[in-house]
């Protein structure tokens, strides 16, 4: 009952926090360029994304000393008051309070993050992948929610005094407190609960964990495929809004754009953790990345067709959930105790740091060679990331494993 209970909180909580991530998300490169300009509109993504990398390190920590229920509802706080923060910056029209609001606001994505592993801590290995996938595509129902909630932000908003561009965040600030309250309220993991191969030796630390990943094949794998995805994602998601916004799409279509694309980051991953499960991680990764590739293909082909970039922004999901799941995965299984969860956090951080360097980059690279140039930009990232696994699938041919793709 502990467990069933455990993961309705976390399923409840990605709902939540996807509504509160996904509304902020739809509107914050075109409001940081309503106050700073085009060029500067990656910068705010790109705060955010780096506020979820500075947090992701201590929501770890706090998980390993004082348990995931705790952790979960002081990231999802911590997001909460930085929403606030972006309503105080857009009401007073201050960029650099904004930026600080945004920073805070990643909070949110390095909580939702961590859901996966807490997950992953409730079940046997052979039922990892799909426990932890299902708990992610409970994000889908409040990140496609959320988006759709622009112009009804907009409109709520106005009486406060807020910039159309700036409610969303009104209903970020209640998603987030709801998800908070929720993780620490119901979340319990199972009494008497440890990892198989624990140590009882005190944590390593975050640096510590990522010597010990990248001393070991299959495990550097994990990390630069996590890192890689996500700022290939973030890189082409981030600039999109911006894209459309100059051909004279209205809010209303750049929502939808961005609603189907955080679908196809979600929707589909109870399919991809049935496919690590069943088939092998290691196989689930290579299909993320080839879709990632496809995505920015038809980007760069087709950077002025409506259907074709939303139909590239679903690819763009989809081969994120698959490679983000894949990844995942493979850093839930690692075999040492006290090195799990310290490398959970730091990977997670990395991840984010990759993704605030892509969204960082991004305004520069649209302004300068356009969307079609930042769309090869982001499959040039690709390329680590597979000669990397190519590397792991060697390595556990060479130690004897009898189906290495996996």
């Amino acid at each position: 009952m502990s467990s069933t209970r455990s993961l309705g909180a976390l399923i409840l909580s990605n709902v939540l926090g996807g509504v509160g991530v996904a509304s902020g998300i739809a509107v914050g490169a075109l409001l940081t360029a309503s106050l700073g300009g085009t060029a500067l509109a990656g910068v705010g993504q790109a705060l955010s994304v780096f506020g979820a990398g500075l947090m992701a390190v201590p929501l770890a920590t706090l998980a390993a000393r004082r348990g995931r229920g705790r952790a979960l509802a002081v990231g999802y706080a911590a997001a909460a008051s930085g929403a606030v923060v972006v309503l105080v910056a857009s009401w007073l029209g201050i960029l650099g309070i904004l930026f600080a609001g945004l920073l805070l606001f990643g909070a949110a994505q390095a909580t939702n993050l961590q859901t996966r592993y807490a997950a992953s801590e409730l079940v046997d290995p052979a039922r990892r992948g799909r426990t932890m996938s299902v708990v992610v595509w409970a994000t889908t129902i409040g990140s496609v929610i959320g988006p759709n909630l622009t112009a009804a932000g907009a409109e709520v908003g106005r009486p406060l005094g807020l910039p159309d561009l700036a409610g969303p965040y009104l209903f970020s600030v209640a998603a987030f407190t709801l998800a908070g309250l929720s993780a620490a309220l119901l979340y319990r993991r199972p009494a008497g609960w440890a990892a198989p191969t624990d140590t009882g030796r005190r944590p390593a630390g975050a640096l510590a964990a990522l010597g010990w990943a990248f001393r070991h094949p299959v495990a550097r794998f994990a990390v630069v495929l996590l890192v890689t995805a996500h700022a290939v994602m973030v890189g082409l998601m981030s600039m999109t809004p911006v894209h459309l916004g100059h051909h004279d799409h209205q809010l209303t279509v750049i929502g939808l754009v961005i609603s189907l694309h955080i679908l196809g980051m979600y929707a589909l991953s109870p399919l991809f953790g049935w496919l690590a499960d069943r088939v092998g991680p290691m196989r689930t990764a290579l299909l993320g990345i080839i879709t990632l590739g496809v995505s920015a293909a038809i980007a760069f082909a087709w950077k002025d067709n409506l259907t074709l970039v939303t139909v590239a922004l679903f690819l763009l999901g989809v081969g994120w959930s698959a490679s983000t799941i894949a990844a995942s995965v493979l850093l839930a299984g690692v075999d040492a105790g006290d090195v799990r969860v310290p490398l959970q956090g730091a990977t997670d951080a990395l991840m984010s740091y990759g993704g605030a360097a892509a969204a960082v980059l991004s305004g520069p690279v649209l302004v300068l060679i356009g969307y079609n140039g930042l769309a090869i930009a982001c499959a040039a990232l690709l390329l680590p990331a597979a000669a990397v696994g190519w590397v792991a699938r060697r390595h556990r041919r060479t130690a004897g494993d009898p189906d290495p793709a996996r």
